[in-house]
């Protein structure tokens, strides 16, 4: 799959990437019932299994009716549910070493914000890369997601893009981390925070874009 990448010039020279729509295709799977996350969940420990899974994922596709929901082709949408299965496992594996940590931080995507424009009174730090939310919105995703890490101790972040997030890890010795963003880009900010030692919890968006993308709040508290 091919990424397209969006170059960011924050300060004084440095760049950062936004991966820009990592995925070909769009989705918004904010109105699927929950126990489609639950089966999702369950069929993530078949992990290994990939004849099996293929075939369960294809049966949930038709289940949910997943392609009339979403629009998506049937090889599209499998891409999409096999990556929630992956990153799914991928926390299972992850958990223990994650609540042994001590300093964390939350990794939110800008594009989650209510507005896009001057309406959004968050502030960049060019030096961090990182938007301070104001709460200028009540019913700001990020707002929200923002008063419930901090409530639980966690330095919370809106970035410009996954690139960034490293670099905010090492600098700040932060031992674990929680990530929102696509599967794809999960996946690959995953590797890199793997590479660091850093204990990772990945929260998939649930509907995509360049502006107005949404994850799961209820999601986000368990995870914290």
């Amino acid at each position: 799959m091919k990424l397209v990448f969006e170059r960011i010039k924050l300060f004084k020279g440095v760049f950062c990437y936004s991966y820009a729509m990592p995925y070909k295709f769009t989705f918004d799977l904010s109105k699927l019932p929950r126990f489609f996350f639950n089966e999702i969940a369950i069929i993530s420990y078949q992990k290994g299994m990939h004849k099996a899974v293929l075939n369960t994922l294809k049966e949930i596709i038709l289940k949910f009716r997943i392609q009339e929901a979403t629009g998506l082709n049937l090889s599209d949408a499998v891409v999409l549910l096999q990556d929630l299965i992956d990153l799914h496992g991928i926390n299972v594996m992850q958990r223990k070493k994650f609540l042994k940590t001590k300093k964390r931080a939350l990794f939110l995507p800008h594009c989650t914000r209510k507005f896009m424009d001057s309406r959004c009174q968050a502030i960049f730090d060019p030096s961090i890369p990182s938007y301070n939310c104001k709460h200028c919105s009540k019913d700001c995703l990020v707002s929200k997601a923002n008063r419930l890490a901090e409530n639980k101790g966690y330095d919370v972040y809106v970035v410009p893009g996954g690139s960034c997030v490293p670099k905010i890890v090492k600098n700040a010795r932060y031992e674990g981390a929680i990530g929102i963003a696509c599967g794809e880009e999960m996946k690959m900010s995953g590797n890199v925070l793997g590479s660091m030692n850093v204990a990772g919890q990945a929260i998939p968006l649930i509907k995509n874009g360049c502006a107005n993308t949404a994850f799961s709040l209820e999601t986000l508290q368990k995870t914290l």
